[in-house]
């Protein structure tokens, strides 16, 4: 048994629970339950499609599900954190969109997820070929560690007769049809057309002024990576786009920046050629950087590595400022803002720990949560909708165009949404993907999960409502090029299409009310709580340990008030809680991060060793009772 292997399968086999939900789906409308696929290993992906970690998930599995096709059956557990992912004609088209080629179990009331005792996402529980569990991991990275399970798994059932080969029960849906596919934003260009992220055909689209004429296409409308032509050029779920200012474009030689966000790379794109380049990023998906994010270290803009020779993670929007003088990149991945200087390739940390979350103050201590929009104010600020917390941030620049401060508008966690107007503080989105600056200086947001575009008034510290019934708009523009006063032009993702649709006058106030994601909550006792993470390093790799202890907890609360002893951050991966008797009920905000580098134990590590942070987040809502648990043990296993 491999090492890897070793980090993966459990000690003890336990038997798998039958899976129940609402029903299924890329199953030709049948069910599926445990008796149906013995004989086949199973991995189950626990996932909600709204997590970015959840969708490298999905793109890091389709190699080890195609080269094993014939003995493993992956099964989407679709465990819902917010309410619109709970709908299930939503949920179908997430599946359509992010090409899913496995069944998937709706599970909207979280039972599936409950007897799996899955606490984050996306969690990964493999069975054996008899319906045994044999691992259970948190978070994304592991598919080197399943491949050798995998490989060890079917040569011991093959052996024993257990393993049965053959076709698995997926069943394709029929493609569509159509100019546009799941369409992920647009940007207007100086002479009136649309560029539009046909993000589902992987490609690129100018429309003309109508919203409907196909002018150009740019890419070969194949997932996958090729500079080149515009009819050989490929792209993987491009998410956003910027104009670069006419003098630089013609020095660096294209017009448009593109967030190519599955391949990691950003794209210069020629609109006069059609000509793609790459223009930073190496395809390589970064966690975080080992040194500038390690646990010891300290915060710094530099990253040091040509922009070619960088790692990125699933860059969402990019907006270029003339008062920076660069481009800002909503880094999803890593909950980060970066920035990327076209004329001198300079990629840069903009602000951000890395840790998900919605904390304001500084650019180092900051943190965001799946940052997915972006637009610049006419100080030259730039506002975020940073989707995972359900708000509305922003960006306060220097004179220097560094990012002085970061603030929050609209928002108040990562579990907290809902559709309500009225005063910021009590106001609530649901996953918003857009924003725009309007002509009045106030903000449109495209409140993605509640099918409306939001409006915040900073001046009076107000949110109110522009539209509803759209399907689920991802972007929101401004466009003045109409007779008459100006109007939103909406990206409707679910619509496949963009719509036109006018400023109110007077500006709706609604009231569905406030919601916090609900998980079943873990019976613990009042008092003293135990917490305990496991963390082994992959093989081939070692703690790093020549700055002290390489690992960290940050634990905090919702409210505050639950913790009495054992909130805030410090290295190692154990910790005791004291919890409130008085708040009973809550959630345990934990994040775990361990740095380990390449080398062999008991051996130094090598002075250029490559170096890897793995973090991993989980929010555990609690309640309190006489009787419950004392201690929560949790794992957080890096394989590469």
């Amino acid at each position: 048994m491999s090492e890897n292997t070793t980090t993966l399968r459990s000690a003890v086999r336990v038997r798998a629970s039958e899976l129940t939900g609402r029903g299924w789906l890329n199953t030709g409308d049948k069910s599926l339950d445990l008796e149906s696929l013995r004989g086949k290993i199973v991995l189950l992906d626990f996932w909600t499609f709204c997590c970015i970690n959840c969708l490298h998930v999905l793109d890091e599995l389709r190699p080890l599900e195609e080269e094993y096709k014939d003995v493993l059956v992956t099964v989407g557990v679709h465990s819902p954190k917010f309410e619109h992912e709970a709908d299930p004609v939503a949920l179908a088209h997430a599946v359509e969109r992010y090409e899913i080629h496995h069944p998937v179990l709706d599970d909207p009331e979280l039972e599936t997820w409950q007897a799996y005792t899955a606490r984050a996402w996306p969690t990964l529980v493999v069975l054996d070929p008899e319906g045994y569990i044999v691992a259970h991991l948190s978070g994304e990275g592991h598919v080197a560690g399943l491949k050798s399970l995998v490989a060890e798994l079917v040569a011991e059932h093959e052996a024993k007769g257990t393993l049965h080969r053959g076709d698995g029960p997926y069943v394709a849906p029929p493609a569509r049809e159509g100019d546009l596919r799941f369409p992920g934003s647009a940007i207007a260009l100086p002479d009136g057309r649309f560029l539009v992220l046909d993000t589902g055909h992987h490609r690129l689209v100018v429309l003309g002024n109508d919203l409907t004429t196909v002018e150009q296409v740019i890419g070969e409308g194949t997932k996958g990576f090729a500079d080149g032509a515009a009819e050989v050029a490929r792209f993987d779920e491009p998410q956003g786009a910027t104009v670069l200012p006419a003098e630089l474009a013609a020095k660096v030689g294209y017009d448009v920046l593109v967030a190519d966000t599955v391949n990691h790379r950003l794209r210069g794109v020629n609109l006069t050629s059609g000509e793609v380049t790459t223009v930073a990023g190496n395809g390589v998906q970064r966690l975080l950087d080992a040194e500038n994010a390690r646990v010891a270290g300290a915060w710094t803009r530099t990253l040091g590595s040509p922009a070619l020779e960088t790692s990125l993670s699933s860059p969402w929007d990019v907006v270029y400022s003339e008062k920076a003088g660069r481009a800002f990149v909503a880094m999803a991945g890593t909950h980060q803002i970066f920035g990327f200087d076209p004329a001198t390739g300079e990629v840069t940390l903009e602000a951000g720990s890395g840790i998900e979350g919605l904390l304001d103050g500084s650019a180092a201590e900051s943190m965001f949560a799946q940052t997915s929009g972006l637009a610049l104010d006419a100080n030259g600020d730039v506002w975020l909708a940073d989707s995972e917390t359900s708000s509305l941030r922003v960006l306060r620049l220097a004179e220097d165009g560094t990012v002085a401060s970061v603030e929050t508008g609209v928002g108040v966690g990562l579990y907290d949404f809902g559709f309500r107007d009225g005063e910021a503080v009590d106001a609530r989105l649901q996953h918003p993907l857009g924003v725009a600056v309007l002509p009045d200086g106030s903000l449109a947001l495209a409140d993605t999960y509640n099918g409306a575009v939001r409006r915040y008034d900073p001046a009076t510290k107000t949110v109110g409502t522009l539209a509803r019934g759209l399907a689920e708009p991802s972007e929101v523009l401004v466009d003045a090029t109409v007779e008459g006063d100006p109007v939103l032009v909406v990206v409707e993702t679910n619509g496949h299409q963009l719509v036109r649709i006018p400023l109110p006058h007077e500006v709706a106030v609604v009231d569905e009310g406030a919601s916090q994601s609900q998980r079943p909550r873990t019976s613990v006792a009042p008092g003293a709580h135990e917490i305990t993470v496991r963390f082994s390093a992959p093989a081939g790799q070692k703690l790093d340990e020549r700055w002290g202890d390489p690992t960290q907890l940050k634990i905090s609360s919702s409210p505050e008030e639950l913790l009495l002893e054992g909130a805030g951050t410090s290295q190692g991966l154990t910790r005791t809680l004291v919890l409130n008797p008085e708040i009973t009920e809550g959630v345990l905000h934990i994040t775990a991060r361990a740095a380990s580098c390449d080398g062999e134990k008991g051996q130094p590590i090598p002075d250029h060793a490559a170096c890897h942070l793995y973090q991993q987040d989980w929010g555990i809502p609690v309640l309190q009772v006489e009787g419950g648990e004392d201690r929560l043990d949790l794992d957080l296993r890096g394989v590469n």
